[in-house]
């Protein structure tokens, strides 16, 4: 497995740690929450750049790629 693999496989698994929608999965948060994110900024570190990268996914319409990494990989690498 390649590096940009094992990031989507980790993000596919990575929960909110806090907040209103503690808990969930990054990639299920609603779209409004990771937009309002990106115009306040980003958590620095790496839930910053896991929540950088739901945007960047959810923008292109792509949440279902993680999605189905998590149904294919059932546990975290």
């Amino acid at each position: 497995m390649d590096k940009q693999q094992l990031i989507l496989i980790k993000l596919a698994h990575t929960k909110m740690p806090f907040g209103k929608y503690e808990g969930y999965h990054l990639i299920d948060l609603p779209e409004h929450y990771v937009v309002w994110y990106s115009q306040k900024g980003f958590p620095k570190g790496q839930l910053g750049e896991q929540l950088q990268l739901v945007y960047e996914l959810k923008l292109n319409g792509l949440e279902e790629l993680v999605r189905n990494i998590r149904k294919q990989y059932p546990k975290p690498i």
